[in-house]
């Protein structure tokens, strides 16, 4: 008969394995059910972008065709003046800000557009002037429902830091087919009702992400979420190999007691 020390040791060592091999199996669900929340957006990507591209200029757009990645179409007038910069935007590894300006329609409608990424500027770097041309605009790119956002951490006392103030300059400025963006208010997150508010623009409920070429020096390459299923899959095998190996070990454990009874 084995000695009672002995045996707390066993039963120690049988509860240990059983916790490590269940939560093992849990971790292996969870990989699998992040697995299915990728290819579900990776599905949505692929129905958006097949999707016939949205005029938003038609007075037959609705609401209800403003759905994430897909491809849409917008003639206007840049409302430069109203330009925004969004901070904390990287791009491979480098820091950098996206240029945001409403685009007003003919109907007095206007769109925010994202117009692309540029570099923070560093020290004594001057901060660079896109062009922003006065005529009519064709702009091309694909639709997101909001602003994307970047969480916050702000203390009361700095709140003021996603606050946005925008009053319109005279529209006959002698720079007004450029944007200076040391000028540009800049903020980690914008909400279209807030701009809509400050500026007076009666901005339609969706962002356009440009794709479309612009001589304005911008770069346009927007993050995507990673749809990356297979490295999910991978990992979960891993948990249920991992959980394998407790309940083997758990088995056998158990087979030795009974025998050296």
């Amino acid at each position: 008969m084995s000695p009672p020390l002995s045996n707390k040791r066993i039963v120690l060592a049988l509860v240990l394995l059983a916790i490590v091999g269940g939560l093992c199996v849990i971790l292996g669900f969870w990989q699998l059910e992040r697995a299915k929340q990728r290819q579900a957006i990776a599905a949505a990507i692929q129905s958006g972008r097949q999707a016939a591209p949205v005029n938003l200029n038609a007075s037959t757009a609705q609401k209800s065709q403003f759905k994430n990645w897909t491809p849409a179409l917008a003639q206007g007038r840049w409302r430069g003046e109203f330009s925004v910069l969004l901070d904390n935007r990287n791009l491979a590894g480098r820091p950098g800000l996206w240029l945001a300006t409403p685009l007003e329609m003919e109907d007095g409608r206007s769109v925010l557009v994202l117009r692309g990424w540029l570099a923070r500027p560093i020290g004594d770097q001057r901060a660079p002037v896109v062009e922003t041309p006065g005529q009519v605009q064709n702009i091309q790119g694909e639709l997101t429902m909001h602003v994307p956002r970047l969480f916050e951490l702000w203390t009361s006392g700095n709140a003021n830091r996603s606050a946005l103030s925008l009053s319109a300059p005279t529209r006959n400025d002698a720079a007004s087919e450029r944007v200076d963006t040391g000028q540009l208010h800049r903020l980690q997150n914008l909400s279209l009702e807030k701009l809509s508010e400050q500026t007076g623009l009666n901005l339609i409920p969706v962002v356009v992400l440009q794709t479309s070429a612009s001589n304005d020096g911008l770069i346009r390459a927007w993050p995507e979420p990673s749809v990356d299923a297979d490295k999910n899959v991978g990992y979960a095998m891993q948990w249920f190999a991992f959980a394998t190996i407790c309940f083997i070990a758990l088995l056998v454990l158990i087979w030795r007691q009974r025998r050296n009874r």
